[in-house]
């Protein structure tokens, strides 16, 4: 049995699409039916119900309005993954906890790997990287997988953003912060390979717990992710949209955005033979859905 958390969110809902695909059961939970940071409550779960699994895709992702509220983000980031992390210890459950890019500050300006000392430069990524520590220090039973700039056909992202603002003249999007753009199909597709390997081991070596970094593959802009959003989607085939390439200067927000967020994601290639699509591929796939 596996237990998913943050049941609603992207990561969330592209797993249940994707789990009569894989030969487990599921339980999937959202802040409503369970609120990680009670302890209490998730204690409560895990001696009612038995888990192999715990995917941990709840998060507060909201970014800017993060800094303003850091307990908020703290509470679910931090104190919620804790709580987890120890339920598992004790019932003997393998844990995925969902991180993020935003545990870099972006200064590097070649792929980050899982060696690379994380430095975040808002409340977001700080308690990001806080819960990681935390994940990894009460279950060693873990595994860490950070990715960046995710999307889907389901809840709210920059693709649907942009779909929604085609019509606005200009339109302004920034084009000196780079990274990868993840679908997260892919990246729920890759959680559930990596069970399948693990589901084969009847003792995992303890090199395969850990970090791992995983986005789809390539480099883009923010510029150039909305770009080709406009070339290859259906919807925009029609419409001559007046994409403007602005710096980040021009575009202030409240947390400081990663100016470079790629990852390297050999480890996790190498460790459980994944195959990555480029993220252009990813992105036809995504909108061929919406």
């Amino acid at each position: 049995m596996i237990l998913v958390t943050g049941a609603n969110g992207q990561l969330g809902q592209e797993l249940q699409a994707l789990k009569k695909a894989y030969p487990f059961d599921f339980h999937f939970t959202d802040s409503e039916k369970l609120d990680i940071t009670h302890q209490k409550r998730v204690n409560e779960l895990f001696e009612l119900q038995h888990f192999d699994y715990c995917i941990n895709a709840a998060a507060y992702t909201a970014v800017d309005a993060s800094e303003n509220d850091k307990l908020a983000a703290y509470e679910v980031n931090v104190v919620g993954t804790t709580n987890l992390a120890k339920a598992c210890e004790k019932h003997g459950v393998r844990l995925i906890h969902i991180s993020t890019d935003f545990v870099f500050d972006g200064k590097k300006c070649t792929p980050y790997t899982e060696n690379d000392t994380p430095n975040p430069t808002g409340v977001y990524g700080t308690s990001k990287w806080q819960s990681e520590k935390n994940a990894l220090l009460y279950n060693p039973h873990t595994i860490i997988l950070r990715t960046a700039w995710l999307y889907s056909s389901f809840g709210k992202n920059f693709v649907k953003t942009m779909l929604a603002l085609t019509d606005k003249n200009p339109l302004n999007v920034v084009y000196d912060q780079i990274g990868t753009p993840t679908y997260a199909r892919d990246l729920a597709d890759t959680i559930l390979q990596i069970i399948l390997n693990l589901e084969g081991e009847k003792f995992v070596p303890p090199h395969l717990w850990g970090t791992y970094h995983y986005s789809n593959e390539g480099v883009a802009s923010w510029y150039d992710f909305a770009q080709s959003i406009f070339e290859l989607s259906k919807q925009t085939k029609d419409k001559k949209v007046n994409l403007q390439p602005i710096r980040s200067a021009k575009f202030p927000t409240l947390a400081k955005r990663p100016s470079y967020s790629v990852l390297d994601k050999s480890k996790i290639k190498q460790n459980f033979d994944i195959e990555i699509p480029h993220w252009r591929d990813a992105l036809k796939r995504c909108l061929n859905k919406m």
